[in-house]
């Protein structure tokens, strides 16, 4: 952080510098069910975006990020908090600052270490950094729950991407080695410890194009609209992940559709593995954590079929070379899979897998080990 505040002098001279950091999340587990009315269990990473601020005695907004070295500083006036695509990454820092009534200037340097294009959610990250920023200096007196809300409201509204909470949620909200496991219905939630012993996390990018991605995506949510409305017929339920594994032959019975009714499987036993999942963390039960992931991507393979050969590669050579679980995590059609695998084996496996997967797929495949971190505040 002294190099980072060394290098934002250069850019915004004078004093009062404070820094601060956002992490970056991965879904452990609970994977297109947000919009299911189920469960996820996201963890903060120990990547994430740094940024030093310093408050100003006008109206202006200064933004300057290494990332984005060609764009150089945007400045904006807090009375004109328009969305602008030249002001690219800056228009995050608007929404922001939109949500939360910012009346005062201020200068932001950011930095983030979050692999562009890997899924690990740094626009989120930058939402809720910029929110716990202005929230310090100036202090406004939001909870954390309230900027999670805000920077919620700034991706749907003011970015104009219909993204669940969970990526904000996890990002304000978590606590140090530790997950949440999230009801996506009504936002209650649980800690859990996340002690992953002598095992660490290994994320693999496919580096697949996700052409697919945004249309199966839409597909997917409205097969699944589809479905509800047929199943509210009988059941009283608001959501698909309001039902049991034990209806699910009813279910079949009712809706005559073999496609329709394997989406509500995967919906109904996939929110199901993340409460176990919860359980087996509770206990330190890394086997069953594992084998539950492997059930996982086997669901979203088979039974919502999200996956596509890249990522079924992935997981593949993941569990090949000794990973205890895996999976796809993510909207899918590529993007990333991770994998539970001992730390001291990490490098060796990353060196299996790599030439392998690109032999299955021609494509170079990108690694991050990461550990479980906590969540956005001032350093």
């Amino acid at each position: 952080m002294e190099n980072l505040i060394e290098k934002a002098k250069k850019i915004f001279p004078g004093d009062g510098h404070r820094s601060f950091f956002a992490p970056g999340r991965i879904n452990l587990i609970g994977e297109h069910i947000d919009y299911n009315g189920g469960y996820v269990l996201p963890c903060a990473l120990d990547l994430g975006t740094y940024g030093v601020a310093q408050a100003r005695e006008d109206d202006v907004v200064s933004c300057y990020s290494e990332n984005f070295p060609e764009i150089g500083t945007v400045n904006f006036s807090l009375l004109d908090l328009k969305y602008r695509a030249e002001d690219d990454w800056a228009n995050f820092v608007k929404g922001m600052c939109k949500e939360l009534g910012v009346e005062q200037g201020f200068n932001l340097y950011v930095s983030g270490n979050i692999p562009n294009g890997a899924g690990l959610s740094s626009s989120a990250s930058l939402e809720v950094l910029v929110g716990v920023v202005v929230n310090n200096l100036f202090g406004l007196g939001f909870s954390a729950l309230e900027i999670v809300k805000a920077a919620h409201r700034a991706e749907n509204e003011f970015i104009g991407v219909k993204c669940g909470i969970m990526d904000q949620f996890i990002i304000g909200m978590a606590r140090e080695e530790s997950g949440i496991l999230l009801n996506t219905s009504d936002l209650e939630h649980y800690f859990v410890k996340i002690d992953l012993g002598e095992h660490i996390l290994l994320i693999g990018n496919t580096n697949k194009k996700r052409t697919l991605a945004s249309s199966k995506y839409n597909e997917r949510r409205e097969e699944c609209e589809k479905a509800l409305q047929i199943l509210q017929g009988r059941f009283k339920i608001n959501a698909l992940c309001d039902l049991t594994s034990k209806e699910l032959p009813e279910c079949e019975a009712l809706l005559q559709d073999e496609v329709l009714f394997r989406r509500v499987r995967h919906a109904v036993t996939e929110n199901e593995r993340t409460k176990e999942a919860y359980r087996a963390l509770e206990k330190g039960d890394l086997r069953e954590f594992g084998a539950l992931l492997n059930a996982s991507h086997a669901s979203l393979r088979d039974d919502y079929e999200v996956t596509g050969h890249e990522l079924d590669s992935m997981q593949e050579l993941f569990l090949k070379h000794g990973a205890l679980g895996a999976r796809m995590t993510g909207a899918g059609f590529g993007g990333c899979a991770i994998a539970l695998v001992k730390a001291d084996a990490a490098e060796t496996m990353i060196e299996k897998v790599g030439p392998e997967y690109q032999e299955r797929t021609g494509l170079a495949a990108d690694f991050y080990l990461v550990r479980v971190g906590s969540g956005a505040r001032e350093l």
